[in-house]
């Protein structure tokens, strides 16, 4: 799958500072006795988890068409994405919470608490240069669009699920350093607890936000406006069509767009006229844009293509439902 280089940039390298901060954090809390470190040990671990399963899906989705999956195997980087945000959720913020409300029930104050400190500052450092390589990133993937708008526009789910699972751990860092510090000054170990139970909110609101992208992914989303003009521009300045009526497509993966293309030929062309035509548009779709994997013509009037571009539109308007 072309395209994904800068993406595996981004894995490995939170892949790697993730397990390594995973082990130094299950260290502290071992040694301290503080729920939000364990809290953040096991959110670095699931995040490291996290990074090997979108590593596997993007090797599982790079496998090229077969009998059983015709239209090849893309989509399979959506339905790991979605186990990601899901792992996020059950292990990630669940532990959390769980584990701030059992040492909220039963506190006991943090020892050592300048050990979590030194390790809550060296991982906010390793998070950090994560993040920014995953920044730089999706800064470019990005362009003009923004944020928000970008996150959800995009085909390509390896990088924001790393950018918003490393500020996810930014975020908990911090929460966990002020829970921790306000115990100790306060002489209130339930602070620690509570803590814990923020991050686990932070985690549940990211593991939420990354299902409701990656399940719009796994259902079929369309190539944007762009993508479907150039096609359409393409198929127009055929001498063999009268019109382009318009082009339905979907994404199976980040770089593998179906297009099916409703055109009208003009009416004295026999048989083998239209199927040449369509061969050129092959080729010339093969050729301009590569991520047309696959391309289907239906040979129909520009009326009957308007009402049934209607039906589709009523059914999506969600002042009918």
């Amino acid at each position: 799958m072309a395209g994904h280089g800068g993406s595996k940039k981004v894995i490995y390298a939170a892949l790697a500072g993730n397990f390594a901060i995973a082990l130094t954090k299950f260290a502290a809390a071992a040694f301290t006795g503080s729920s939000a470190m364990l809290s953040e040990g096991v959110h670095s671990l699931v995040d490291t988890g996290n990074g090997g399963l979108l590593l596997y899906g993007m090797h599982r989705a790079a496998r090229p068409a077969d009998r059983t999956h015709p239209l090849g195997h893309g989509r399979e980087l959506y339905f790991w994405s979605f186990i990601v945000a899901l792992l996020v959720f059950a292990l990630g913020a669940g532990v959390s919470f769980y584990e701030g409300v059992i040492h909220m029930m039963a506190p006991e104050p943090v020892a050592n608490a300048e050990v979590t400190y030194i390790v809550l500052g060296l991982s906010f450092l390793f998070e950090g240069s994560s993040w920014w390589v995953a920044l730089k990133e999706f800064r470019q993937q990005k362009g003009k669009q923004g944020w928000l708008r970008a996150v959800q526009s995009s085909k390509d789910p390896s990088v924001y699920t790393v950018l918003f699972e490393d500020s996810a751990a930014l975020l908990g860092l911090i929460v966990a350093f002020a829970g921790i510090l306000a115990a100790e000054v306060l002489g209130m170990p339930e602070l620690d607890g509570a803590a814990s139970i923020g991050i686990g909110l932070i985690l549940g609101a990211t593991a939420i936000f990354l299902a409701r992208e990656s399940k719009g992914l796994l259902i079929g989303e369309p190539a944007s406006l762009e993508v479907q003009m150039k096609v359409l521009a393409i198929a127009q300045q055929d001498p063999a069509v009268q019109r382009a009526n318009g082009v339905l497509t979907v994404h199976m993966g980040p770089a593998e767009i179906v297009a099916g293309l409703s055109i009208e030929f003009e009416d004295h062309l026999t048989a083998p006229e239209i199927e040449a035509c369509v061969e050129r548009l092959e080729a010339q779709l093969k050729n301009e844009m590569p991520e047309i994997t696959r391309l289907f013509v239906k040979p129909q009037t520009s009326g009957t293509w308007e009402q049934r571009r209607r039906l589709i539109e009523n059914a999506s308007d969600p002042a009918l439902d």
